[in-house]
């Protein structure tokens, strides 16, 4: 008896569905039921016999653990695709699985992008996501996703600032009347503090550490700004100097220390976006506030930074690690009006 029997006609007809593709977790939003994939997007290659043997979740525990013919890496950099192969093949793999293997037609995607993206690198996304198995793309600016995430009405003449920060990217937007009025992407996100995490701890303590390492010591002690409080932690990890294993202590003052040029950059593009914008949509925010979205905000303190520098309220949304493939996922429903930026196959 054929599997098809046992899938409703929505399945196996094709459906809809909304791509968050991140520099660090690849989330895809399936329309009537919600996030169905949340994996790191990350891969591993057998680079002597040129084969993946492993993609997300499994790739990335292998980061920094696996032997010398095992590379694995995030193909995404920055919000934008470095290996096109390799995020092809991500993308092909959990589209896939989020469709099921007997979907007898392609489905539609909404696929988010960082506002500042070229032409060039927006076409790499399209095809990618085409050549995964989609016969429809709508590409959709993630200030835009992430604001209809977070519940903003952004038809509305009001003016809104979002500030979305994922792994590679952060966006600052201000938005009105379904559109981005200004805005302006950095490449800069929660990678890049982990990145200043380690090069501080190599400068200052001799200590090579992994990702993995860098990651846990901002999540548990990293502050965006002072407060007061000054936690310590342990560092465990090589030394530059003999090559031995060594563990040493760092407070979460080294830690601010280590992200503060990344943390400037971001408050002084925020305070630049405010200048440019029009007095009336300024009324708007300065009543309202700014709005923090994406996992990178999560960081402690971040949202008093932000109104500190500005002088305005910043709080998170509801839940900031899926505001942009919820917002896209929302925007599903419009599917067959967006016309402005898709693809056919």
């Amino acid at each position: 008896m054929s599997p098809l029997r046992y899938l409703s006609p929505a399945r196996w007809l094709g459906t809809d569905m909304a791509v968050d593709l991140g520099t660090s977790n690849i989330i895809i939003y399936v329309k009537n039921r919600g996030i169905v994939i949340d994996e790191p997007a990350v891969i591993a290659v057998d680079i002597k016999e040129n084969r993946i043997i492993a993609v997300g979740k499994a790739a990335k525990a292998m980061l920094g653990r696996a032997p010398r013919n095992i590379h694995t890496y995030h193909p995404l950099q920055y919000g934008v695709i470095a290996d096109y192969d390799a995020t092809e093949y991500i993308l092909r793999h959990y589209i896939q699985k989020a469709v099921g293997t007997y979907s007898l037609c392609k489905p539609r995607v909404i696929v988010s992008v960082p506002s500042g993206v070229t032409n060039v690198e927006r076409r790499a996304v399209m095809e990618a996501v085409l050549q995964a198995g989609a016969r429809k793309i709508v590409v959709m600016e993630e200030p835009l996703a992430a604001a209809i995430g977070a519940g903003l009405d952004v038809a509305a003449s009001n003016g809104s600032m979002v500030i979305d920060m994922g792994g590679g990217t952060t966006n600052v937007a201000i938005l009105s009347l379904s559109g981005v009025v200004i805005s302006e992407s950095l490449r800069i996100g929660s990678r890049t503090f982990d990145e200043a995490v380690i090069r501080y701890l190599e400068r200052s303590k001799s200590i090579a550490v992994g990702f993995h390492t860098a990651e846990e010591l901002k999540m548990l002690i990293g502050t965006a700004i002072a407060d007061g409080r000054n936690l310590m932690a342990d560092v465990r990890g090589r030394s530059t100097e003999t090559g031995l294993p060594v563990q040493a202590d760092i407070d979460s003052q080294e830690i601010r220390r280590a992200i503060k040029e990344p943390l400037e950059r971001i408050v002084r593009t925020v305070v630049s976006i405010l200048e440019k914008t029009p007095p009336e949509l300024a009324a708007d925010i300065a009543d309202h506030g700014i709005v923090l979205t994406g996992g990178g905000v999560l960081l402690d303190g971040f949202d008093r930074l932000i109104a500190r520098a500005t002088g305005m309220a910043a709080y998170l949304c509801d839940d900031p690690l899926y505001s942009v493939v919820n917002g896209a996922g929302k925007a599903l429903s419009e599917m067959d009006r967006l016309q402005d930026s898709f693809y056919d196959s």
